[in-house]
């Protein structure tokens, strides 16, 4: 498949699940009377939400450029997250709600489609350059990030968007431990996806 095409299709799948939750997150923050601005600080809060919006952004880079971005640098850190993002949900978070209808279709698309298409994408179009193994860890700055924001932002407004970061439940270490551990699977899938690259070459 044209490396282009292949990028516009990931990047276009990422922007229908972004905008299909974003209306979601704004109708119900609405029924709930807490507003517009509620319902975009309540949608900014996943891991989720913004892996996928990097993927759509990194995506959309490489649909516009003529190599088909297959060697952007944050490509990458990107798959290796939303991939982390369909795993973390199958395996950890699947039986917590059963959702219908659109929200049905949102989830699908978050946690299973998205992560399975730009998985594809790496696979099937893999970089050309050299992964050195010291990249997974520039790439750790991802779930870094998050970690460190989702923390400070709990801390300020108590919510904790995952149960397996709800510090007034877990206490602090416990939730410390739970973020090095998935930082561990995140270091895991990123040298997966290297060595998959490496086989291929």
């Amino acid at each position: 498949m044209n490396a282009r095409i292949a990028a516009a299709i990931v990047a276009a799948l990422a922007w229908m699940a972004l905008l299909l939750q974003l209306f979601l997150s704004l109708r119900l923050s609405m029924a709930n009377g807490n507003g517009i601005v509620h319902g975009v600080w309540m949608y900014l809060a996943y891991f989720t939400v913004l892996t996928n919006l990097l993927v759509a952004v990194v995506a959309t880079n490489a649909a516009r450029r003529p190599d088909g971005g297959r060697d952007l640098r944050w490509r990458g850190g990107a798959v290796s997250a939303i991939v982390l993002v369909g795993l973390g949900y199958f395996l950890l978070l699947r039986g917590l709600a059963d959702p219908e209808g659109l929200d049905w279709l949102s989830n699908l698309l978050l946690h299973y489609i998205v992560p399975l298409a730009a998985l594809a994408w790496w696979l099937a179009l893999p970089p050309r350059r050299h992964i050195a193994a010291t990249e997974p860890w520039r790439w750790l700055q991802w779930p870094l990030l998050y970690a460190v924001y989702a923390l400070i932002r709990g801390a300020i407004t108590g919510f904790y968007p995952y149960p397996f970061i709800d510090v007034p439940a877990l206490g602090i270490t416990r939730t410390l431990i739970h973020c090095a551990g998935l930082g561990v699977a995140f270091l895991a899938i990123a040298w997966l996806l290297r060595a998959l690259t490496r086989l291929r070459a």
